[in-house]
């Protein structure tokens, strides 16, 4: 029996764009990108071996979900976050996780979701068990790196639990924005990955258990912790940022006396010399 050859189908616009979306996005969110560096259709387009098109469309579509924005005189950068966008993220962000902790907890679960939910959470006490025992009073970047890691999985158990894919697409976007800024959290120590632990625990007993309100507030409270330690850090940021900027305008106004001196000094020189 002849079989015809089936022709591979050349990859669609649509494909590539949704590549060149991926590559784009995963380097904002890594920090590769900056926000005070303009983004180059060539050079993307170049690393991704494509055309510019798709790459345009990948951008437009980063600039529309507000993960760029567009500058006048500068092109297209990372949105630089101000303190209060990182407020109305978390507003947002607590609005829909809340909502999703309250809809979980009236549905039947699955017990294998429900277990790996708890994995999620166990995965916080093993991280403090691994500090501990190395003598270290801090979890370093590495580690902290994996307790990020760890706590989007927890979270975004729970959404997909909501079985609500849109909730879970929108809050991914909140987190992806407020990670762009790029605030670094200092490393947890043990009493700070204890009291996390509790808390997602206590979240879990309180969906387990039905209850909705319980559920709800412990979330609250959860979110509003986080939302206060990235606030605390913006602060610290905005302090140091202003002091940097005050330090090198002083060093250059420093710099523009001292060649103004040694030019007025070597014009009388000259002066003096040319007398004689």
């Amino acid at each position: 029996m002849n079989r015809r050859k089936q022709t591979p189908l050349p990859n669609s616009s649509g494909s590539m764009r949704e590549k060149a979306y991926a590559y784009i996005q995963r380097k904002i969110a890594s920090g590769e990108l900056k926000p005070d560096a303009p983004l180059s259709e060539v050079l993307l387009a170049e690393e991704l071996e494509m055309s510019r098109t798709p790459v345009r469309e990948a951008l437009s579509q980063l600039v529309a979900e507000g993960l760029l924005e567009q500058i006048p005189n500068r092109g297209t950068l990372v949105v630089q976050l101000k303190r209060r966008d990182i407020i109305e993220l978390y507003e947002l962000r607590e609005a829909l996780e809340v909502y999703s902790a309250r809809r979980v907890a009236q549905l039947q679960l699955h017990p294998i979701d429900l277990e790996r939910w708890q994995s999620f959470s166990d995965e916080v006490s093993n991280l403090k068990a691994e500090l501990e025992k190395s003598g270290k009073p801090e979890l370093n970047k590495e580690q902290m790196q994996r307790f990020v890691t760890t706590d989007l999985s927890f979270h975004n158990m729970l959404l997909l639990m909501a079985a609500n894919e849109r909730i879970l697409k929108v809050v991914n976007e909140t987190r992806l924005l407020i990670r762009i800024f790029k605030l670094e959290r200092p490393g947890y120590d043990p009493a700070a990955l204890d009291t996390i632990h509790e808390q997602h625990n206590a979240i879990i007993r309180a969906v387990r258990d039905r209850d909705s309100e319980q559920a709800a507030k412990l979330l609250t409270e959860h979110i509003r912790v986080s939302l206060a330690e990235r606030l605390t850090a913006y602060d610290i940021w905005e302090r140091e940022a202003a002091l940097q900027k005050v330090f090198e305008t002083s060093s250059i106004s420093d710099s523009s006396e001292i060649t103004g001196f040694h030019s007025l000094t070597q014009g009388r020189s000259s002066y003096r010399n040319g007398r004689r």
